[in-house]
């Protein structure tokens, strides 16, 4: 490690080789490494950094920008004049840092021509994955938080793939989050929140390694995949007949929800969507009338405002 001034906190503690190894790499990356220090939770170590920001990008996992928040973010930091939130960082092998929660601070730095970043340094590149599920920098919507999920669960796959895909319950949050997740990659605007509610209660994490698991969860989008193209079908007979209100695909789904009486035990995830497939395919579009669809619409809309 460089001889110049370097901060340690607790001071006279021994800073761990890894760390060593890892001030040197930031040294040679072009970065300067201000202080190590054990951060106050669990006491691991950590380095406080500024790096060129050319060398720090996005994970390849999470969601993409948001314009709306980058241009608030901005704003925020003009009006401040002043950059006062480092970004979380892991280096990557290329001497690339990734960063799992800072991409949009990042990004503004970007756009104000910054020419370094502030940064935390850990030395475990596992946390990133764990960062990425409680990041809170802006509050996900159901879409992107499943395409975040899905594009972890790839990464994880690469590097990991013989851990069962249950062990990373705490990163992935949801389970249906990754199915989800490979369905709105297909299809940017499907009706993720109106399969949500059956997903989450059926779709659960499995006893496999994620090379298998990864397999049966493109099964199980396949199945969603077909049950959102008849409701789609269901949905346009009763648009035709006149009934353009929005919730009509919310109402053709609810009344073909196979779960609405499961209360102690539930169905599989095959038996749950054979059945909503069957309830789909057997709804009769003809007999819905235009006040049933308002007022489960009002009902609904009720729900979601006192919850």
């Amino acid at each position: 490690m460089a001889s110049r001034d370097f901060a340690l906190f607790p001071a006279g503690e021994d800073l761990p080789r890894n760390l060593r190894a890892l001030v040197d790499q930031i040294e040679e990356d072009g970065g300067t490494p201000l202080a190590a220090y054990r951060e106050p939770v669990g006491k691991n170590w950590q380095i406080f950094a500024i790096l060129p920001l050319e060398k720090v990008k996005p994970t390849p996992y999470q969601r993409d920008l948001s314009r709306a928040h980058l241009e608030k973010l901005k704003k925020a930091i003009g009006k401040v004049d002043r950059f006062v939130d480092p970004v979380v960082v892991v280096r990557g092998e290329d001497g690339t840092y990734w960063t799992p929660n800072g991409n949009h601070r990042r990004a503004v730095l970007e756009k104000l021509r910054a020419a370094t970043i502030p940064v935390i340094v850990l030395d475990d590149p596992d946390v990133a994955f764990q960062i990425l599920a409680l990041n809170t920098e802006k509050a996900h919507n159901l879409k992107e938080k499943s395409l975040e999920v899905i594009r972890m669960y790839r990464g994880l796959l690469a590097e990991q793939g013989r851990r069962h895909e249950d062990s990373f319950s705490f990163q992935f949050e949801e389970a249906y989050f990754a199915t989800l997740g490979l369905l709105y990659e297909a299809h940017p605007r499907f009706a993720g929140g109106a399969f949500g509610s059956i997903l989450r209660r059926v779709d659960k994490f499995q006893k496999e390694p994620l090379r298998e698991a990864y397999a049966e969860r493109e099964r199980r989008a396949a199945l969603v995949e077909k049950a959102s193209q008849i409701l789609d079908k269901q949905v346009e007979k009763v648009k035709r007949r006149g009934i353009r209100h929005p919730f009509v695909k919310n109402f053709v789904l609810a009344r073909c929800n196979p779960l609405t009486r499961a209360r102690k035990t539930l169905p599989s995830f095959d038996t749950a969507l054979k059945r909503l497939i069957e309830n789909l395919e057997a709804f009769e579009a003809d007999a819905v009338r235009y006040d049933e669809v308002a007022r489960a619409g009002v009902m609904a809309a009720a729900v979601a405002t006192s919850s």
